[in-house]
């Protein structure tokens, strides 16, 4: 385990002088030292980030073309993230419409960035300009709304037709009314980009594995500090904590829920921490939802029990169901089968749990969670669709465990990696002794 005081010592040899010389993204800045070392005791190196780069950016000009679209405009954080790596407040950003990417199929990548900000893609060699955003959004146009959407359909408008060759088939995947209506009187025709970005990310390079690989043992090294830090008398938002610092120090970006609960509060599932006291013998169970270095999520569950060298038989039963559950699950993990197929054959839960059942049996992950999703039987009709597993996703298991109306409750969560053959396990967490027995 590495100390605060060890990434303060670390981060002291980062002096102004020794700083990239061109303004730029914080990721352009090595790793603290303490991290790198965490990862090379796993056999892990930094990722080669302009391969990085490369490889997620040719990922979407293909879909681009596979789908006849003169260019995509990115105004979600993660997509601009994923095909720029170029980033700005991405949790502001994500509710204030005031940053977006312009991206030729054949042409330029050009970032409109919000005010004062132009200089945070410096040295990012994919982005060909930058240029002042048009923010249009209430809170920064006002009753100008309008007006500023006009402006802003005007200049993408240009774009289009000035690198489209003559198509103006442009995906986006967020924008308001006034600017789709806005870029239809220029004749422009719009498609979803979020269906764009969804395929381009679902497969991972091998360069990619590498940087969720390095997020997942930095996630996992925070876990450990969370876990020593659980002792009977300690609130749920203060172990939470010791998450969210281990994720920080390590150069991670933030977490995208509050999944942590004790007690009684495990069942039903989904409730986000609180003050409560963690009591001896408590079931405490989480979920990371994490985005670590890299911008990489690493979306794994556990539940340890507190201050008990052995749990009770009802926790430790709950628990084999879980661990059952998500084990059989992985193991229909294949290159080729169906998503309705692993739904049909997936491990059925007692009929007491199925009603507290998550929401699905597993899920996409890369920058964040991601398509597709896999759904428990009863749900597939309804909220289901198919497709097929390939080498090269990254999805994540999921096991929630607890019995309609009565005591705790178990969340158990594996990622995993496609491979040519089969899956490989990328979270590498031990399960709870105390349970497990």
């Amino acid at each position: 385990m590495v100390s605060q005081q060890q990434y303060a010592a670390d981060n002291r040899k980062i002096a102004p002088h020794q700083r990239p010389s061109k303004s730029g993204p914080f990721m352009a800045l090595p790793p603290a030292s303490a991290t790198l070392r965490e990862w090379q005791d796993c056999g892990l190196s930094p990722p080669e980030q302009e391969a990085l780069r490369d490889y997620r950016l040719g990922r979407v000009r293909a879909q681009l073309k596979a789908h006849d679209y003169a260019g995509i405009i990115l105004a979600d954080p993660l997509n601009t993230r994923y095909a720029t790596d170029s980033i700005n407040m991405q949790l502001w950003c994500a509710h204030n419409a005031v940053r977006y990417v312009f991206i030729a199929a054949e042409g330029p990548v050009i970032v409109f960035e919000f005010h004062g900000s132009q200089h945070l893609s410096n040295g990012l060699r994919l982005v060909d300009e930058t240029r002042p955003a048009v923010a249009w959004n209430y809170m920064s146009a006002g009753e100008n709304f309008q007006s500023k959407a006009e402006t802003w359909a005007g200049e993408i408008a240009d774009l289009v037709i000035a690198h489209g060759g003559g198509n103006k088939r442009l995906a986006i995947d967020r924008v308001n009314l006034e600017g789709a209506e806005a870029l239809s009187r220029h004749g422009i025709a719009l498609y979803n980009g979020e269906q764009v970005m969804e395929l381009a990310r679902v497969i991972k390079a091998p360069v990619e594995v590498t940087a969720m690989s390095c997020a997942i043992v930095s996630c996992q090294a925070a876990m450990d500090e969370m876990r020593a830090a659980l002792l009977p008398g300690i609130t749920e938002n203060a172990l939470w904590s010791h998450l969210h610092a281990g994720n920080i120090k390590r150069g991670g970006e933030w977490i995208e829920a509050r999944l942590l609960a004790s007690g009684p509060r495990t069942n039903p599932w989904m409730q986000e921490c609180s003050n409560r006291v963690i009591e001896q013998g408590d079931i405490v169970a989480f979920d990371t939802d994490l985005i670590g270095p890299y911008g990489y999520c690493v979306d794994i569950s556990r539940t340890w029990v507190c201050g008990a060298d052995r749990g009770s038989d009802a926790q430790r039963r709950l628990y084999h169901i879980a661990r059952t559950h998500i084990e059989a699950n992985m193991a229909l993990l294949t290159p080729g089968a169906s998503f309705r197929e692993i739904s049909e054959k997936s491990h059925r839960l007692p009929e007491n749990c199925r009603a507290n059942r998550y929401s699905l049996i597993m899920h996409g992950v890369g920058l964040c969670d991601e398509y597709p999703a896999i759904r428990y039987p009863e749900d597939s009709l309804r909220r289901g669709y198919d497709g097929v597993i390939e080498p090269g996703m990254v999805l994540c298991v999921e096991a929630y465990v607890g019995e309609k109306n009565a005591g705790e409750g178990v969340k158990l969560e594996q990622q995993v990696l496609i491979t040519d053959t089969g899956h490989q396990l990328l979270s590498t967490y031990p399960y709870d002794d105390a349970l497990s027995a």
